[in-house]
């Protein structure tokens, strides 16, 4: 509910939205930042079928709900369809969206305002990666992974011993093989 002057009701969660496969560290970094400035953080994690991912929806939850569990205002959801009906679905006003470079702000920022335009008027606001992560995303952290190279830094020690599972014998032994040399 909005106040007369506009603010939104302070016991409203926020919700940050995203694939989070793998979660890495720089989702980590903004899901700690943004719940230092709302009650309740909800990370909502989708299943979007543009993308092939790594892991289950239902091994997504897990592994965010292991990696959030020190954060006490955080909780972890599955959605499917519009972001704003879910938004809406749990009492939110607020997306919180990270911004690791430029480019990102473009489509963000698109959907940002297509979000306000379709129900509930959400506002969305846009937290900058912390500059040690601002090249990490998902995606060539996958990649990196899928050519043997270390993601230690990258990504939550859980996530790592979750990806290094998802690995054949044949590929963990050529990496050992590669250390060793």
């Amino acid at each position: 509910m909005r106040s007369r002057n506009g603010s939104v009701e302070n016991r409203r969660p926020a919700v940050y939205p995203g694939s989070f496969d793998p979660v890495t560290n720089g989702h980590l970094d903004i899901i700690v930042r943004a719940a230092r400035c709302f009650p309740r953080l909800i990370v909502a994690v989708v299943d979007n079928p543009n993308k092939r991912p790594m892991f289950s929806l239902d091994r997504r939850v897990e592994l965010l709900r292991e990696v959030c569990s020190a954060v006490a205002n955080v909780e972890v959801a599955r959605f499917e369809g519009l972001l704003v009906d879910f938004v809406r679905g749990v009492g939110a006003q607020v997306i919180v969206k990270g911004l690791r470079i430029v480019s990102d702000f473009e489509h963000e920022y698109s959907m940002a305002v297509l979000n306000r335009k379709l129900r509930g008027n959400p506002d969305t606001i846009f937290v900058p990666a912390s500059i040690e992560y601002a090249y990490v995303s998902s995606s060539s952290v996958k990649e990196v992974f899928s050519l043997g190279g270390d993601i230690s830094d990258f990504v939550p020690p859980v996530v790592l011993r979750a990806m290094n599972a998802t690995r054949p014998a044949k590929a963990k032994q050529k990496i050992k093989e590669r250390k060793l040399s």
